[in-house]
């Protein structure tokens, strides 16, 4: 372990019960769609006058300010960024329906779900009873309706042209045809998880969806605490908790969709079974996410079942396989564990070093997490994202009442698998107080300080904002012991003994890495690729979005909690032997709260600052730097990385969203959403279909010059 750095208005109460605000003007009698409908009725009266403007921002789009209500925030755009617009003659917009789909689609969720539910329990939760006047006296629920079943039309009309269209482009072409066999695997929350304990507490929720589909939502308005020891993975054992067994769904529909019309892999299915590919020549590796790297082999024997698989379809075909992966699970695919021969407990999957070489065609690699995610490190120190700290008071009220900083910090710690995504490479590739690789030019700032700390007794302006008042400064290399301190010992010695975030350039060390050390193999930097030189690899990705880069922080007061953090310096860490490493005798409370300082926003520096965020170029969720780095620099050509030289495509894909759409539309390059765009579909088309050499170098962004920034050697 690494060593420790320690430089160091509420909501209303939930009192009223649903028997004291009853719903009235409904009858017991009425249809489910009656009852809706005057559900809606009611939400909409009493409504006072908002105060709402648009401001154009420098990029050319608009941005709705309306304090205190759900829209406020909400970007739109305009169609004279769409070349798809000027090609079309222009007709008058409704009132309020083009809203980009992220922000809408997590409202009208949220709103819809909890309506349909209200309208359908007869009792409410004492937070939903407190919460539905605040949802009375803050949204006109009857615009929202009208707004989304006009969407829902234009969607509905966009995605019946849309399906299938890119194969039998394909088709029509190139004469693209099934050729090589093709195995999806689904990044971090993408495949749903099920109950499947018997056992009193989990006899309910079985078979039910705890992750994905409408299920999870009823399940946590009704019974959160349940909910949340049932998706929760026991720290001491890495498996499941008492009382519980969650396991992942199976099959193409495990992450085809998240909820019912949340797509996911759909497309993608939809546009290689138009080219030919059925359940015998594709399918869906689909895993839990929430355990480590090694659990997963140790509890379901996904490793195992995955190599069977591929053996299995190359002996059926007489081909061999591509695999496609997303995001999070580009982490399985360091194909170290095929290689290894089985340790004392079995684990190593004994293939040999010609294993992958024999079996792997080309691994597509889209978005993926290679370098890690600056908002992961978030996450873990204090529960909190952009998602939650720039959100209208009424989305922070449903957050912080159903899941505080604290919870969500928890429940982020409690799936280990998510652990691979924290940023590896220290500041060798993330920088340093002064600079780092990719700081804008002429910047006033640096990314290279991930988190910085105002003073609380400092105003939150730049003329303020000093050495002297802002302390620490962490980098990258100084926030992930930092992280790590200000988590529970339980925390901190499963990450020990399943993950490493470092860097290696010894090419002995990385070779003995890969034949011996588990902890290493979800980290590029500490590991060969495989001695694959017939395999290609394809980075594929999004830029041109902002992404969460670095954080202000500010601390709170001493709390009880899991550490010792704030107390015992460099004793804060607990080694993974360290059995007698617990909790501070009678709870003595030694950890500082902790939350992303969302009053700082200065403008007029570089890189900008808005509500306690730097951001940088990515796909919205990671930052370009880590999905290309390894792509175009640590992997390219012959390396100590890459020493069988291995040839690595990378193709980006520049964000072009269409406000139409609340996915982004063909040219979307979102982290998610990009499994939906054309260019994305093509690419996996033309390389299942054995013409990868139709896709070829592509890169719009600065990721070149970043890569020379870093320090390789």
């Amino acid at each position: 372990m690494p060593d420790g750095t320690d430089k160091a208005s509420e909501p209303p109460s939930a009192s009223s019960s649903a028997s004291a605000t009853p719903r009235q003007g409904t009858p017991e009698t009425s249809t489910l769609r009656q009852r809706f409908r005057s559900l809606a009725e009611e939400v909409g009266k009493g409504m006072d006058d908002l105060s709402v403007r648009v401001r154009a921002a420098a990029d050319g789009t608009l941005k709705v300010i309306a304090p205190g209500t759900p829209y406020d925030q909400l970007e739109l755009h305009t169609d004279d960024d769409h070349k798809a617009h000027k090609q079309r003659q222009r007709k008058p917009a409704k009132k309020g329906w083009k809203w980009t789909g992220r922000r809408l689609t997590s409202r009208a969720f949220v709103l819809g779900g909890i309506a349909v539910w209200s309208a359908t329990t007869t009792d409410m939760t004492p937070e939903f009873a407190d919460l539905w006047p605040m949802i009375q006296n803050s949204l006109d629920l009857r615009e929202l309706l009208g707004n989304m079943t006009f969407i829902e039309s234009v969607q509905k009309g966009m995605f019946e042209n849309r399906d299938f269209t890119i194969g039998d482009d394909l088709i029509s072409k190139y004469g693209l045809k099934q050729d090589k066999p093709i195995i999806l695997l689904p990044g971090i929350v993408s495949t749903g998880l099920e109950s499947w304990s018997t056992e009193p507490v989990a006899r309910p929720l079985f078979r039910s969806r705890l992750w994905g589909t409408s299920t999870m939502i009823r399940a946590v308005l009704t019974d959160k605490d349940r909910w949340v020891q049932a998706i929760a993975i026991d720290l001491e054992t890495g498996l499941d908790p008492p009382g519980h067994k969650v396991r992942a769904a199976q099959g193409i529909d495990a992450a085809s969709e998240f909820i019912q019309g949340f797509w996911i892999w759909q497309k993608v299915v939809q546009n290689l079974a138009t080219i030919g590919y059925d359940t015998n020549t594709m399918d869906m590796a689909a895993y839990d996410w929430r355990l480590s790297f090694y659990n997963l082999e140790i509890r379901d024997a996904f490793l195992s079942r995955l190599k069977s698989r591929i053996e299995l379809l190359k002996r059926r075909t007489g081909k061999k396989i591509v695999l496609a992966s997303h995001s999070l699970a580009s982490d399985t695919c360091s194909f170290k564990w095929v290689e290894a021969e089985p340790d004392a407990h079995g684990f190593g999957g004994g293939g040999g070093p010609t294993w992958v070489d024999d079996h792997i065609d080309s691994w597509i690699n889209v978005a993926g997490t290679l370098l890690g995610v600056p908002k992961a490190m978030t996450a873990f120190l204090s529960g909190e994202m952009r998602d939650t700290v720039e959100i209208n008071p009424f989305g922070s009220y449903v957050l912080e009442r159903f899941f505080s900083r604290k919870e969500r910090a928890r429940l982020f710690r409690n799936w280990p698998g998510s652990s691979s995504m924290w940023m590896k490479g220290g500041n060798r590739i993330w920088g340093n107080g002064t600079n780092a690789p990719d700081d804008p030019v002429n910047a006033t700032d640096t990314y290279g300080n991930l988190f910085s700390f105002r003073h609380k007794d400092v105003e939150p302006v730049d003329s303020k904002l000093t050495e002297e008042t802002v302390a620490p400064n962490l980098t990258v290399s100084d926030a992930v012991p930092y992280v790590l301190t200000h988590t529970p010992p339980e925390y901190q010695r499963m990450f020990a003994t399943n993950y490493s975030v470092g860097f290696e350039t010894d090419p002995k060390k990385l070779k003995e890495n890969g034949a011996h050390d588990h902890t290493k193999w979800s980290n590029p930097l500490e590991v060969e690729l495989p001695n694959a030189p017939g395999m290609k690899i394809y980075c594929l990705y999004g830029h041109g979005k902002e992404t969460e880069r670095s954080y202000w922080y500010v601390k709170g007061e001493y709390e009880q909690a899991d550490g010792r953090a704030d107390a015992l310096d460099e004793q804060a860490f607990c080694e993974a032997d360290d059995e007698d490493c617990e909790r501070v005798p009678l709870d003595f409370p030694t950890n500082r709260a902790h939350w992303i300082d969302n009053a700082v926003t200065i403008k007029g520096v570089l890189p900008e600052v808005r509500n306690g965020v730097k951001f940088s170029d990515g796909d919205g969720t990671i930052a370009t730097l880590s999905l290309g780095a390894m792509c175009v620099k640590g992997w390219k050509g012959k390396t100590r990385w890459n020493p069988a030289g291995i040839e690595v495509v990378t193709q980006e894909y520049k964000h072009q969203p269409e406000s139409l759409d609340l996915r982004g539309g063909p040219l979307t390059a979102d982290h998610v959403d990009i499994l939906g765009s054309s260019p994305l579909n093509a690419a996996i088309l033309k390389i299942a279909a054995g013409r990868g050499d139709l896709v070829t170098e592509q890169i719009g962004s600065k990721i070149e010059e970043y890569v020379e920034r870093m320090e390789w050697d």
